[in-house]
């Protein structure tokens, strides 16, 4: 099955809320090499105005991947994810992400077009502090970021 380009513009429901756990911290901090006490030390985090240990700003991708999986695994999408290639990702972030709280996300389907046999596809992933210590309504959650990600799905024989 092609990938189905009707799907540009589509937005998913918000995800179920990631709980930033300080582990997954210290274990992304210490895979990219993040060596700040921040990212590791909860009483180095608290001495600084945080309430546990900060996340590298690339750990956005933990969550907006799980997000993003809700439409490569979409099989009406038509994405053969052993054909994907990642091209490109983009973080934008409002304030630092920190072990113990909880964030919703929801995936938009920005862009997908044909370019030379393949199919490059780019989403957007926008982070909201999560329910249930804002409410019901995670579009008006208050702001921690966006994820923007590009894919190339490769056509056949390429």
């Amino acid at each position: 099955m092609p990938v189905d380009l009707s799907f540009e513009g589509r937005s998913y429901p918000p995800s179920e809320p990631y709980v930033v756990g300080r582990e997954a911290v210290r274990a992304f901090a210490t895979a990219v090499g993040a060596s700040s006490p921040l990212h590791h030390d909860p009483m180095a985090a608290r001495a600084a105005g945080y309430a546990d240990v900060v996340a590298p700003p690339t750990f956005a991708v933990v969550i907006a991947q799980r997000c993003e999986a809700q439409y490569v695994a979409d099989p009406a999408a038509g994405i053969d994810f052993a054909q994907v290639v990642h091209a490109e990702e983009r973080f934008a972030s409002e304030r630092p992400i920190v072990a113990g709280e909880e964030i919703v996300a929801t995936l938009t389907v920005q862009r997908v077009r044909e370019v030379a046999g393949n199919v490059m596809v780019t989403t957007q992933v926008e982070m909201r502090e999560g329910a249930p210590a804002v409410g019901p309504d995670p579009d008006t959650a208050p702001l921690v970021g966006h994820v923007t990600s590009m894919l190339v799905v490769r056509g056949e024989g390429k």
